[in-house]
């Protein structure tokens, strides 16, 4: 399986909402970075970290997490996925749409750190109540 076909199998995975398909790929080692500024900052080790302040922390803040797909780069070694994020806070009932880029690396078929770009502010600021 390619790069790309790894990438692309979370996010297919995503789009069916099986966290544990978006998850197959994350290793005990790989890092999975959350920006700075987003609501789930920091670096988290391993799928159950991965899990639990990222995944469970969206689906137990927002409704209608989405991450839609524009397009996906194929750099070999580095895949970089540029996109979407859209929700509703389920706090303050104030939606956002953002846009963001993930930076898959890999060591072969293995990822090796997942880094999230995002613009945080429209994020935040559904988060006001």
């Amino acid at each position: 399986m390619s790069t790309v076909d790894v990438v692309s199998a979370h996010y297919a995975a995503s789009d069916r909402g099986d966290l544990d398909g978006m998850l197959a790929p994350i290793t005990a080692s790989t890092t999975w970075t959350e920006a700075a500024g987003f609501p789930y900052a920091g670096t988290y080790t391993g799928p159950d970290a991965v899990r639990a302040n990222v995944f469970e922390a969206i689906g137990r803040d927002w409704d209608g997490y989405t991450f839609t797909l524009a397009e996906l780069v194929d750099g070999g070694a580095t895949v970089v996925g540029l996109g979407s994020y859209a929700a509703t806070h389920k706090e303050s009932g104030r939606s956002f749409t953002a846009r963001v880029a993930h930076v898959w690396k890999f060591d072969g078929e293995t990822v090796t750190s997942f880094e999230q770009i995002v613009d945080s502010a429209p994020v935040v600021a559904a988060t006001a109540g």
